[in-house]
């Protein structure tokens, strides 16, 4: 083929998405060389499009120390000589590395972010043999043929060397925290009962896991106070109204005197107040905004929700998800997208509304991201249909998108005040005048309205009786993956692209529990008030906000990468110190509660044969099976209850029994999506019916 561009790109998908459209014949020749995919194509010449799988390259020690800590002396390595299970990352970077000894021009096509960037620059540097310095750069926000061949056409001459700064700055704090900071939590452990256990921590981990352990501690200190409503039941003609008393009462016996008061049984209109209000339209999504939507509507989490934007992305359905901007620029092309929306039959009747106004102007929220626009859709159809949680965000996404261009909704709020016998009672009515942008997004945002009777001041009404309510004070509530997510965010505690990953983490480490309402663990108390305890600054949202700050600043040229790194490592000596210096203290605390943990994990019930055993998942020492004894086998009178368990499979204890004979209940899973529930009980009526 003689000489070639080489174009770097973050995913297979995308690899194959740009050569398909820089290609004069509208399609790539795909190749593969030891199962690694790359594709030629011909524009001006001849282009070879190749993926990396993210970032092929990570920071590790030198001279890999095994456990020990402190560390500050690190380098830029392959993922594979860095993590277990990475050995195709070798054979990976060798075919790049092939490509690019007969290239002539190289170009970075991956994401245009921080992540994207790095993962560029990193392959462009060590794989091709250092042409990041004279290497172009594609800038797009959605895969679709049109913007890639635009973005070809005008490539940057360089890279994007800020962006790529501060994500070196950002890897490298991160990695100097999380290895440091998990190293002496699991050094603590280890010396202190000779057990491994995996216990992390970070920058952005430990203040999040703050947050979760003082609303924990909020809602355990709470003190619920009584009080007391008053609900006058009103009848208008037709109408049976319930209207409320003008304000909340801290005694019982007041409410007893206002009720007696009230068995008058009539009362008159005091006042009546109608006011029109706006309800302004939504702003575009930026990405933590369809996290916090999504669970909203669908209760999907924030990592499952941006692992679906990424594969709409990359199905060139959507604009690039990980941005922060709910900025919607006209260079995107309002009317060519909406002209799209409505030759699809479900939006056909709101995106031609659009199209019939004059003019088309977006309401914009104050976010800017200088990478990418808001999200929004391209307009284009996928093939093949969508699964149902890519069909929601998709639709989602589209709804939104046409929310953003619609006319404010005008309603009419109305108060009328009752006076029974001198004591007020409020009745509120809400009316919608005018939809707007409303009915361009529902169903995901539907009109309520509460209509009242026509009353006017002075007009007697009937009061059939009074009851008081009694109601007690509530804590807040625990943090769901939404409004953890919207915490963060409000504090700048991580990234858009980082937030989900941290929660998720947090779970996967077993520091909080429940997938809904999260609670912190045992767990998470221990290590939390440890690192408050002897290193408080790294659960300090400041430092963390603080560092957050000096890395944006990199992007915008106003610091360095090796200032931001030398006052990260300042931070860090002293706590590492202090750390080092309770170690023993750390590990007698965390060594309890991890060996409490790990019965917990293995004790899936009371057992049915003896008073005070609890049922535990054992292993045989000659056999290696695995079964279900009970505590008190190793005790002097023996308890011989056993229960055979599948060999094969996750085991998770269920915390409700069995509805047919009261046994304890395991669900076994294989995979992500296959799992059945198994009750212990051998003699069960349901597992005799099954085998009749």
């Amino acid at each position: 083929m003689g000489k070639y561009t080489l174009i770097i790109t973050e995913k297979p998908d995308a690899a194959s998405r740009i050569a398909a459209a820089l290609d004069i014949e509208g399609r790539g020749k795909r190749n593969v060389d030891r199962g690694v995919p790359y594709y030629q194509a011909y524009s001006d010449g001849n282009l070879v499009v190749v993926p990396a799988l993210g970032h092929l390259y990570t920071v590790a020690a030198k001279n890999k120390p095994r456990g020990g800590f402190p560390i500050f002396d690190y380098e830029w390595v392959p993922r594979y000589l860095a993590e277990k299970g990475a050995s195709r990352i070798l054979v990976w970077l060798k075919v790049i590395a092939k490509l690019a000894e007969n290239a002539d021009c190289f170009v970075d096509a991956c994401d245009y972010d921080i992540e994207g960037s790095l993962i560029g620059y990193c392959i462009l540097k060590y794989a091709c043999g250092g042409k990041e310095q004279n290497a172009k750069r594609m800038k797009y926000s959605t895969l679709t043929r049109d913007e890639l061949r635009e973005s070809y056409n005008h490539l940057l001459p360089t890279l994007d060397f800020a962006l790529v700064q501060a994500g070196l700055a950002r890897h490298e704090v991160d990695w100097l925290y999380g290895i440091n900071l998990s190293r002496a939590l699991t050094s603590a452990v280890k010396k202190n009962s000779g057990q491994y256990a995996v216990l992390s921590t970070g920058r952005v981990q430990g203040p999040t896991l703050k947050f979760l352990e003082e609303r924990e501690k909020t809602i355990g200190c709470f003190v619920p106070t009584p009080y007391w409503m008053l609900i006058a039941k009103i009848i208008v003609g037709d109408f049976a109204l319930d209207a409320e008393y003008e304000k909340i009462l801290e005694r019982k016996l007041d409410a007893a005197q206002i009720i007696a008061e009230c068995k008058i049984g009539k009362g008159e209109v005091d006042s009546v107040v109608g006011e029109e209000f706006y309800v302004q339209r939504p702003f575009p999504f930026d990405l933590g905004a369809l996290q916090s939507e999504a669970y909203r509507l669908f209760k999907y989490t924030p990592s499952k929700t941006s692992s679906i934007a990424q594969q709409l992305y990359l199905n060139a359905l959507i604009s690039y998800p990980r941005t922060s901007s709910q900025k919607l620029p006209p260079t995107i092309g309002y009317k060519d997208i909406l002209g799209k929306l409505a030759e699809i039959q479900i939006y056909k009747k709101q995106a031609s509304e659009l199209l019939s106004k004059p003019s088309l102007k977006p309401n914009e929220g104050p976010r800017f991201d200088s990478a990418h626009p808001a999200i929004y859709p391209t307009g284009d159809l996928l093939g093949n249909p969508l699964e149902n949680a890519e069909r929601n965000v998709f639709d989602l996404i589209i709804r939104r998108f046409m929310a953003v261009f619609g006319e404010p909704a005008i309603r009419q709020s109305t108060k009328i005040i009752v006076a029974v016998n001198g004591n007020k009672f409020h009745l509120g009515g809400v009316k919608t005048l005018k939809a707007g942008w409303i009915r361009l997004y529902e169903p995901f945002d539907q009109i309520k309205d509460v209509l009242l009777p026509s009353l006017s001041v002075g007009q007697k009404v009937t009061v059939k009786r009074v009851v008081v309510k009694t109601s007690f004070t509530k804590p807040p509530p625990r943090y769901n993956p939404r409004s953890l997510l919207l915490k963060m965010e409000k504090e700048n505690i991580g990234t858009k692209a980082t937030r989900a990953a941290t929660i998720e983490t947090l779970q996967d480490r077993k520091y909080v529990c429940g997938a809904g309402n999260f609670s912190i663990s045992e767990l998470g108390f221990e290590v939390v008030d440890a690192l408050t305890k002897y290193s408080p600054t790294i659960v300090s949202p400041e430092m963390t906000k603080n560092l957050e700050k000096e890395m944006a600043d990199i992007q915008e040229g106003k610091v360095t990468k090796e200032s931001v790194l030398k006052n990260a490592v300042s931070i860090l000596k002293p706590v590492m110190s202090k750390l080092k210096a309770n170690e023993s203290v750390i590990g007698q605390r965390l060594s309890g509660t991890l060996q409490q943990v790990r019965f917990d994990e293995k004790t899936v019930g009371a057992c049915p044969k003896c008073v005070d055993g609890k049922l535990i998942i054992l292993r045989s020492q000659k056999t290696g099976k695995r079964f279900v004894g009970c505590t008190n086998y190793f005790k002097e009178n023996k308890c011989h209850a056993t229960f055979p368990l599948p060999q094969k499979g996750a085991l998770k204890r269920l915390n409700s029994p069995c509805k047919s004979c009261g046994s304890p209940m395991i669900n076994v899973r294989f995979g992500r999506r296959h799992s059945w529930k198994l009750c212990l009980n051998p003699d069960c009526p349901d597992k005799k019916e099954a085998k009749q």
